[in-house]
């Protein structure tokens, strides 16, 4: 049986330490039941229904999916709730087993519904649940945790009055939003999100979804046959929004505007610039850019860690980081609970002396307006 630190086991010092690591790719998750008390009893009967077999489909062939879904076995709390859903077990394993000093939650159950409406709705509820049961006194008794502004990316206009509706609480840091939905983000129509986070300083994050039925991610040529393919197409969607956000002059139209993709891997970024630049030389300003391609992508993106693609050479990595100049673009995340989890311990080994810290922590205290000191914790690993 896991033994979890609570606040009466824990009396923090007042003096501080440094922050050492944020990790910016967590997933909470609501225990059965927990979202219906936020949600509109029609989406919620929806839900049901689904959850009873209708409509349902699996896409992510994780090892062992349907042993763990895809998660850690040691994330699922002893009283059988799902992974991640609880936020002591979350704060044991993240910030005194890993060391992650600050944490940012990325819930999934924000997106994913078969239509506006239930997206919309998911959305909603998803934000007073993190308030409610994540960043509320006593489940973040620490001050370690912080929170994502779900909001629906295919509904524009209500996404910007749920952004305006949380945009002044101290704890969410981000607007969390899917790629898929078409057409891309350079169209107009998303101008009332991108708006709505420049007003309020706020990042754009946006996570890896699935899609739902002709949303999902499609090459060129159609459907991919395995998931190996299905996943690493989620490089190619995420390099098609970066080229829509520069070329249709997003960043032009919303120069301070910051976006953030996790999970969409990195090392696609520098040849991706290289060749955006190229163009656009070849070509002239046709687009009326201000500034050449790469210099969008230095000034107002960012990546998250993980994955971290792991040549068996790791010279080959630690160029790539180099000529990427990762430093200025990457922030670390930890992918917890998943399968795929990230240590910060080993990811920080992986990177040059001089990145580590901007990685590790630099770049995301910066970006999220976060502190760069907290209390210690007693017990508590420090990641390096």
């Amino acid at each position: 049986m896991t033994t979890i630190i609570t606040t009466s086991d824990v009396k923090q010092e007042a003096a501080t330490v440094p922050v050492r690591v944020v990790d910016c790719d967590v997933h909470p998750y609501p225990r059965r039941g927990d979202l219906q008390e936020f949600l509109d009893p029609k989406i919620a009967r929806h839900l049901r229904l689904k959850g009873e077999g209708a409509n349902n489909g699996v896409f992510y062939d994780a090892p062992d999916f349907y042993h763990a879904n895809a998660m850690r076995v040691d994330s699922f709390p002893d009283d059988g709730e799902f992974a991640c859903s609880d936020p002591a077990l979350a704060f044991q394993q993240l910030v005194l087993d890993s060391g992650s000093d600050l944490v940012i939650l990325g819930p999934t159950s924000g997106g994913g519904g078969d239509t506006d409406e239930e997206t919309t709705a998911l959305a909603a509820a998803t934000n007073a649940w993190q308030e409610a049961r994540w960043l509320d006194s006593e489940n973040n008794w620490h001050g370690r945790f912080y929170g994502s502004i779900c909001a629906n990316i295919s509904d524009p206009e209500r996404a910007a009055l749920e952004i305006e509706a949380w945009a002044g609480h101290e704890r969410f840091k981000q607007i969390l939003i899917h790629a898929e939905p078409r057409p891309s983000w350079g169209h107009p129509k998303y101008d009332p999100i991108w708006a709505a986070a420049v007003k309020h300083n706020i990042p754009i994050a946006c996570h890896l979804g699935r899609g739902q039925h002709n949303l999902l991610p499609m090459s060129p040529v159609g459907f991919m046959t395995y998931n190996h393919d299905f996943m690493v197409t989620y490089s190619m969607l995420a390099a098609n929004q970066v080229m829509s956000l520069i070329f249709d002059g997003v960043f032009e139209r919303f120069p301070t505007l910051q976006f953030l993709f996790i999970e969409h891997a990195f090392s696609w970024i520098l040849p991706l610039m290289w060749r955006m630049d190229a163009i656009h030389a070849a070509r002239g300003n046709e687009t009326g850019l201000s500034k050449e391609p790469s210099q969008y992508v230095k000034d107002n993106i960012w990546f998250t860690t993980q994955p971290l693609d792991y040549p068996d050479d790791k010279l080959e990595l630690v160029r790539a980081l180099e000529w990427m100049e990762a430093d200025k673009l990457l922030l670390f995340s930890s992918d917890y609970p998943h399968w795929t989890f990230d240590e910060p311990r080993w990811l920080a080994k992986h990177l040059p002396e001089r990145m580590r810290e901007p990685v590790m922590f630099g770049n995301a205290t910066k970006l999220f307006g976060l502190p760069t000191e907290v209390a210690p914790l007693p017990g508590q690993v420090r990641a390096f």
